[in-house]
C-alpha cells in the first residue's frame, strides 16, 4: 500500500467524520446544557392564559435549560397574527391554535407534522376524542394535539326561577325535542304591547344556528358534503327539513321572536343572564363566564335530546389545539413542550378544569375530578362518542357566520321559505369553495 494511496484514504475517513459529525445538514438535538427559548402564543382569555401559564412555569422547571416567552393577543389581533405570520415563516414555536385552523396551515407546508417518536395517530386514536383529534388530523396525518372539545351542541342553560313561574317540572328530563318545546310554550311571556319579553326557547344564535343545521342533516343520516368531499349538499330534502324546523320554532311554537332575540340583538347568554329566556342553547363554556359576571345567578345546565331524530349526531370544529411551527429552530424540544401541555393527562386535567373547557381526552373525560370543579360539563360528557370533526369546510367562519347563520335566520324572520333559503346556502358555499381553488 503507497503512501499515496493511505495519505487520500485518510483523507476520505476524515472527511466521512466530519459530514457525520455534521449530521449530514440535519439539525442536531439540543444539548442537555443548552440554554434555549421557545415563543408560545395563544389568544386572551383570562381561565386559558392561566391554565398556560402554569404548564409553562412547571416546564421551564423541569428542564431548567429552557425559557418560554408567553405571548397572547386580543382574539381579533391573534387571527390576523397567525394569518400574516405562519405563511411568512415567522411565527412562534408552538401555538394554541383555534379548532378549524390547523389542516389550513398544514397544507401549506407552515406546520410540522408530529414526530411518530412523540406519538402515532393510532395511539392518539386511542387517546383522544374522534372530533377533536379531526381538527389536528390532515391527509391521514397528525399536526397537533387537542386541547379541548369544541362542543356547541346538545345543551342549555335552565333558570330555575322561570321553571317554577311557569309550573313546569325541574330540573327537566325531556325524553324527545317535543317536550322541549313544549316546556317552552309555558315560559313565553309577551308584554302588555305584545312583544316577546321572555323567550322559552333562545337558540337564534349564530354558532347555534350554524351547529344546529349541521346537526340535523346530519340526524337524518344524511350528509352535508357532496360526493367530491370539497362542495356541499345544503339543499338536500334533509337540509330543507332542518331549516323547516329551525322556522317551525319561532313561527309554529313562538318560542323566540327572532328579531328582537338573535346574535346582535339579546345575544343568548346574556339574555339568559338577565333571565331573558327560560332555555338558552349555548356551549357548558359559557358557565364559567356566568358564574364570575353573575354570581347571584342561579341556573343548571342540563342535557337535550336529538332534534331531528332519536340517536345523537352533531359536528364539531374540534377545538383549540398544540401545534408545532415549520420556521422552529427547536423542533424536538417545541414537541416535548406540546406534548406535555396537550397529552400529558394531569396537565390536560388542569386545563380543562381551570378554563372549564370539554376535555378532548377520554381519560380526563371519565376523572371525577374534573366536575369537581367543573360540574356543568357533565351534561356534554354522555355526547362525546357522537361527535364527528366538522370536516374541510374551506372557511369555516365564512360559511358559518356569513352564509349559514344569516340565510338560516332571514327564513326564521319570515322573509325566506326553507328551499329558497337551502338553494341560498347551497350556492354562496359551492361559490366559496370555487373560488378558494
Amino acid at each position: 500500500m503507497n503512501k499515496k494511496f493511505l495519505f487520500v484514504l485518510s483523507l476520505l475517513v476524515m472527511l466521512s467524520l466530519m459530514l457525520s459529525a455534521c449530521g449530514g445538514g440535519a439539525t442536531s438535538a439540543p444539548a442537555a446544557d443548552e440554554k434555549i427559548e421557545l415563543r408560545v402564543w395563544g389568544h386572551q382569555a383570562p381561565a386559558f392564559n392561566a391554565a398556560d401559564q402554569a404548564m409553562l412555569d412547571e416546564f421551564m422547571k423541569q428542564n431548567p435549560n429552557v425559557t418560554i416567552k408567553y405571548e397572547t393577543f386580543p382574539w381579533d389581533v391573534f387571527i390576523q397574527t397567525i394569518q400574516t405570520s405562519l405563511p411568512a415563516g415567522n411565527t412562534a414555536d408552538v401555538i394554541l391554535i383555534p379548532g378549524g385552523y390547523t389542516c389550513r396551515y398544514a397544507a401549506g407546508g407552515q406546520l410540522l407534522e408530529v414526530p411518530a417518536d412523540v406519538m402515532t395517530l393510532d395511539a392518539a386514536k386511542e387517546m383522544f376524542y374522534a372530533a377533536p383529534l379531526g381538527g389536528q388530523t390532515c391527509d391521514g396525518k397528525m399536526y397537533g394535539f387537542p386541547a379541548e372539545y369544541n362542543i356547541e351542541y346538545g345543551g342549555a342553560y335552565v333558570n330555575p326561577a322561570l321553571f317554577e313561574a311557569a309550573g313546569v317540572a325541574y330540573p327537566p328530563k325531556w325524553e324527545n325535542w317535543d317536550a322541549v318545546i313544549a316546556d317552552a310554550e309555558k315560559m313565553t311571556t309577551l308584554g302588555s304591547d305584545n312583544v316577546m319579553t321572555v323567550a322559552g326557547l333562545h337558540y337564534t344564535n349564530s354558532d347555534q344556528l350554524f351547529t344546529y343545521f349541521l346537526a340535523g342533516i346530519l340526524e337524518q343520516n344524511a350528509d352535508y358534503f357532496a360526493e367530491d368531499g370539497k362542495h356541499f349538499n345544503f339543499n338536500s330534502p334533509e337540509a330543507v327539513a332542518a331549516i323547516q324546523k329551525l322556522m317551525d320554532m319561532a313561527q309554529t311554537n313562538k318560542v323566540v321572536d327572532p328579531i328582537i332575540f338573535n346574535a346582535d340583538s339579546e345575544w343568548v347568554g346574556e339574555s339568559f343572564a338577565q333571565g331573558h329566556n327560560g332555555i338558552g342553547i349555548l356551549g357548558s363554556w359559557y358557565a364559567g363566564d356566568a358564574k364570575l359576571a353573575y354570581p347571584d345567578l342561579k341556573f343548571d345546565y342540563v342535557t337535550l335530546p336529538p332534534m331531528m331524530g332519536s340517536e345523537y349526531k352533531f359536528a364539531s370544529v374540534g377545538g383549540w389545539g398544540y401545534v408545532v411551527g415549520k420556521s422552529t429552530a427547536h423542533p424536538e424540544i417545541a414537541w416535548k413542550l406540546a406534548a406535555f401541555m396537550g397529552a400529558d393527562q394531569a396537565n390536560v386535567l388542569a386545563f380543562n378544569s381551570t378554563s372549564g373547557t370539554v376535555p378532548a381526552m377520554k381519560a380526563v373525560a371519565a376523572d371525577p375530578k374534573l366536575l369537581e370543579s367543573a360540574p356543568f360539563i357533565a351534561a356534554t360528557l354522555p355526547l362525546l362518542d357522537f361527535g364527528q370533526y366538522q370536516g374541510n369546510l374551506t372557511d369555516p367562519d365564512q360559511l358559518a357566520y356569513e352564509i349559514v347563520y344569516p340565510t338560516i335566520l332571514d327564513a326564521i324572520q319570515g322573509n325566506l321559505t326553507a328551499e329558497e333559503a337551502a338553494n341560498s346556502i347551497h350556492e354562496a358555499a359551492n361559490a366559496m369553495v370555487d373560488a378558494a381553488q
